[in-house]
């Protein structure tokens, strides 16, 4: 049997916590090695467990969800976390996401899209629809014209290509075989594509994508 996936959750509210305990104890492929109540917490038991994806509340106390990203995502970048939300922090999740959250969870999402975030999240993949990306980005700022048209400028064709199948939560493999190029050529295109949008991220990328219009293009 393969290793599990191990699992820190970070949320403040007890009824939470044992609901995703009860979920994640009838699946063998997962592994709960941790529990914190805020986000000081979460940074240190991710720091001592090296759990391998963290489920990530937004609003605790001591220290909010989104400076814990931020800590974690500098000293332990391996780690994939997921944001927990209720879907009334748009502006958080745009933050926390833009920070390097693979994607979000609803609370009170069911079992097998829980279990499938998670895995997805383990193998490296971010978990953004495009659509949705659109909406937590409409209430921000929007870029000027002239800095949309020097990004996109900034972008050939074939990394737009690249660009729109991140976003569609494709992976490097299956981008190579719909393009036909090599799986090397993507991960170039890829590291490209971050530094042209001052990035490290899928899901940064994909946010960013979004603010400047460049997923519309599609």
């Amino acid at each position: 049997m393969s290793t599990p996936i191990r699992i820190l959750v970070v949320d403040d509210h007890l009824i939470v916590r044992e609901g995703l305990r009860l979920i994640l104890e009838t699946d063998e492929e997962m592994q709960l090695v941790g529990e914190a109540v805020n986000g000081k917490e979460g940074v240190e038991l991710a720091s001592q467990l090296n759990p391998d994806v963290i489920l990530m509340d937004l609003r605790m106390p001591v220290m909010d969800g989104l400076s814990a990203i931020e800590i974690i995502r500098r000293q332990q970048p391996g780690i994939a976390i997921v944001i927990l939300t209720n879907f009334n922090e748009d502006e958080m999740m745009v933050k926390g996401l833009s920070a390097g959250a693979k994607g979000f969870l609803l609370k009170d999402t069911d079992r097998e899209t829980l279990l499938h975030t998670i895995r997805a999240a383990a193998r490296g993949e971010t978990l953004l629809k495009p659509e949705i990306m659109a909406r937590l980005m409409s209430h921000t700022k929007a870029p000027t014209t002239r800095v949309q048209e020097q990004t996109t400028t900034s972008l050939t064709g074939r990394e737009l290509e690249v660009l729109w199948a991140i976003a569609r939560g494709e992976r490097s493999k299956e981008i190579a075989l719909e393009l036909g190029i090599s799986e090397r050529t993507v991960k170039a295109h890829i590291a490209s594509i971050f530094s042209r949008l001052g990035v490290d991220s899928r899901a940064s990328a994909i946010a960013a994508a979004a603010q400047l219009g460049l997923l519309d293009q599609r």
